[in-house]
């Protein structure tokens, strides 16, 4: 049957073929998640790294396995010193765990007396919720331990297996490239490589803002939580930097996690206040300032398809589904923009005040046309 043909159906058949296209599509995408969640972001790391992997080509005149190779170490190095970071002030926070514990405990005593006090509930009957409330999710010792260990095992083979494909990535583009081109027919071979030129371009330019955001949100908040007095202030604003890839989940996670080790280390509990009000102005700052201004208008998303697409993506792949949901709706949408028949879904995941504006000055450019002729 061909689209001509398709088109005449009845609606409830079309819907319903639709309806099972997705679910079926939905299906695969979970279980195939242990083999597409890597190949998603090796694919995202490789578009980041491929000018540099040409630069080490063409200038420097490496072997293309070579180059792709050294823009890989490269990454993985950077990545490395993060991660050695948020490792050493993780350890340090462990060193002091049992004052940490300490300090929560007098806090929670004297949150606790205070809604006795004033709402009427005892200790007592705090306790007992918050005791049945642990019950339920806590696990015995052995465990947990076990599921931790599987947990950093498979973490470990995650990022393996991404800087891996990554590489093949980079050694095989022009391959792959190829082989989409010859995917489509002969006379739409052109309108595919310059969609993929283009999004090439500007995912790159995309991931960019990301990264430069990330280290903009990053250094105010560690820079302020300094100035506050906070321990671990590095520490708690690399998180923030890193959770701030998640729109508007993240910056929540990670304020909690702040006003937690705030409470925990800092004998003044005010101090938790202006940590909650940094990071509400940082929130504010971000979307209406650095986000556009760093990241720019070429991918913006609407606030409604960001959290559908974050907490779908947290229901397909969990953390790492939070991670790519963005990234993949941004590409969705520049093929959506390019391909004629798909540009209805460009719209909606686009930015409304956008189109306007684009809508408005075609309005009155023709305007002006009309009026000169």
């Amino acid at each position: 049957m061909d689209l001509k043909n398709f088109s005449r159906l009845p609606f409830y058949i079309k819907l319903a073929c639709v309806l099972f296209s997705l679910f079926a599509l939905g299906a695969l995408v979970i279980l195939a998640k242990n083999i597409l969640a890597p190949l998603i972001f090796s694919c995202l790391f490789a578009i980041l790294l491929m000018p540099l992997a040409n630069f080490f080509e063409r200038r420097i005149r490496l072997p293309r396995g070579a180059a792709s190779m050294i823009a890989v170490i490269i990454l993985l190095s950077l990545i490395t010193v993060v991660l050695y970071v948020i490792g050493s002030q993780i350890a340090n926070l462990i060193r002091d765990w049992p004052a940490f514990q300490a300090q929560i405990s007098r806090s929670l005593w004297n949150f606790r007396g205070w809604i006795s006090e004033n709402i009427g509930i005892t200790r007592r009957k705090q306790l007992n919720v918050v005791n049945s409330a642990a019950s339920k999710v806590t696990s015995p010792n052995a465990a947990l331990v076990g599921t931790t260990l599987l947990s950093l095992s498979s973490i470990l083979l995650f990022l393996i297996f991404t800087f891996i494909y990554t590489f093949f990535f980079l050694m095989y583009r022009r391959l792959i490239l190829k082989f989409l081109e010859s995917v489509f027919l002969e006379e739409n071979k052109q309108k595919v490589h310059d969609v993929i030129e283009q999004v090439q371009v500007i995912i790159r330019q995309y991931i960019v803002g990301l990264l430069i955001e990330m280290t903009i949100v990053a250094t105010a908040v560690s820079v302020t939580l300094s100035i506050l007095g906070v321990q671990y202030a590095i520490l708690l604003g690399l998180i923030t930097g890193i959770f701030n890839l998640i729109p508007y989940f993240g910056i929540f996670a990670a304020m909690v996690l702040s006003a937690t080790v705030t409470l925990g280390t800092s004998a003044d509990s005010t101090v938790v206040i202006y940590v909650l009000i940094t990071f509400l102005v940082t929130h504010v700052a971000d979307s209406n300032i650095i986000l556009p201004l760093v990241v720019g208008s070429k991918v913006r998303i609407n606030a409604l398809v960001t959290v559908l697409g974050v907490v779908i993506g947290e229901m397909f792949w969990g953390i790492s589904g939070m991670f790519l949901s963005i990234p993949v709706i941004a590409v969705l949408k520049i093929i959506f923009d390019r391909v004629e028949s798909l540009k209805p879904w460009g719209i909606i995941l686009g930015d409304e005040e956008k189109k306007q504006n684009k809508l408005a000055k075609k309005l009155k450019v023709e305007k002006e046309e009309v009026a000169e002729e």
